[in-house]
């Protein structure tokens, strides 16, 4: 991509570590403690960018600490709701992914006045902010089709939850910036250095290592999955390709994984034999995201998943046999 500071497109290639060209990227990530920033941040380092992080740590996690010594590393602890925190660092970015959010339904109906304010209004302060020359890396959710049998980017957008809702306004306020992508993320799952058990493959393996056995409703609602390592080798990706794929939005997870509920039972169980599911008889899942997911566009620009959901359940099996869920949720 080109920006104010720079003017010559660069490669990483994923494999190795530090990227083919001199010229690296003053990256700022937004909430980069998180799920998925202590997942992507490591690697952005890892090619040589320069990656700042804002992040409130309203969890206590200490899953940066690591990353200390980096003189290509810093972080602030401060509110991207305030100005004074977000506006001095903002400025310095040529790429900036904006991850800091009240994720999931749950956390959204507890404090909506600070999910909206984080989710939709911190985001579209930034926009206002930001010069045309910076690029927007935006995650978004394909939690926005709500229900629907096969859903590609052109699909109309039903959002359930307050979550969907209001990822859908930001996106539309990502087209008027322009130098954006916008990644409608599946349903994330595997360890991460701020582990998420409440998200819906990770609480499955997590019911069937510690309890055995889980009830189902609904267990044929289908959904879309993808490991969170593949998710930050997306971000890595389109790091890499902005000034091709830049003004387009994308589906981002495993085409393998769009699977139902008891589909994913069966996939644990193979791993878990005493693993034991069952449909509930009566009641109603509260989560009525239902659809099937196409990821070929960004397929096409040579973007690929690594880890299959069979991988990502073995993995999730040795980890919490590590840990009990005392606080790694976002509830």
């Amino acid at each position: 991509f080109s920006s104010r500071r720079r003017h010559t497109r660069f490669k990483c290639d994923w494999s190795s570590d530090v990227c083919s060209s001199d010229l690296m990227a003053n990256i700022l990530v937004t909430g980069g403690a998180g799920y998925i920033g202590s997942t992507l941040v490591p690697i952005l380092l890892s090619k040589g960018h320069n990656v700042t992080v804002l992040d409130n740590f309203m969890y206590g996690q200490t899953s940066l600490n690591q990353l200390s010594h980096l003189n290509n590393f810093n972080v602030y602890n401060g509110d991207v709701r305030l100005k004074q925190d977000i506006f001095p660092i903002l400025k310095q970015a040529d790429v900036v992914i904006p991850l800091a959010a009240y994720v999931g339904a749950p956390l959204c109906n507890k404090d909506p006045i600070g999910a909206s304010s984080t989710n939709k209004d911190a985001i579209f302060m930034m926009l206002d902010y930001l010069s045309k020359d910076q690029v927007v890396l935006m995650p978004t959710t394909n939690s926005a089709y709500g229900t629907g049998t096969f859903c590609t980017e052109e699909s109309p957008l039903n959002p359930i939850s307050k979550y969907a809702v209001d990822k859908v306004e930001v996106e539309k306020a990502l087209m008027e910036h322009g130098n954006f992508i916008s990644y409608r993320l599946a349903t994330v799952f595997g360890m991460s250095p701020r582990m998420r058990i409440d998200l819906l493959v990770n609480d499955f393996v997590y019911r069937a290592v510690k309890d055995g056995f889980i009830i189902l409703f609904e267990s044929h609602f289908k959904r879309n999955y993808i490991h969170v390592r593949d998710i930050a080798k997306a971000f890595v990706h389109a790091v890499d390709n902005a000034d091709t794929m830049s003004g387009n939005i994308y589906n981002v997870g495993l085409s393998e994984a769009n699977v139902s509920k008891w589909e994913l039972c069966e996939h644990i169980q193979k791993f878990i034999p005493t693993f034991t599911f069952m449909e509930a008889s009566i009641g109603k899942d509260p989560d009525q995201r239902n659809y099937i997911v196409s990821n070929e566009k960004i397929e096409r620009t040579g973007f690929k998943p690594d880890v299959s959901l069979d991988a990502g359940i073995q993995e999730l099996i040795k980890g919490f046999r590590m840990i009990r869920n005392t606080k790694y949720g976002n509830v």
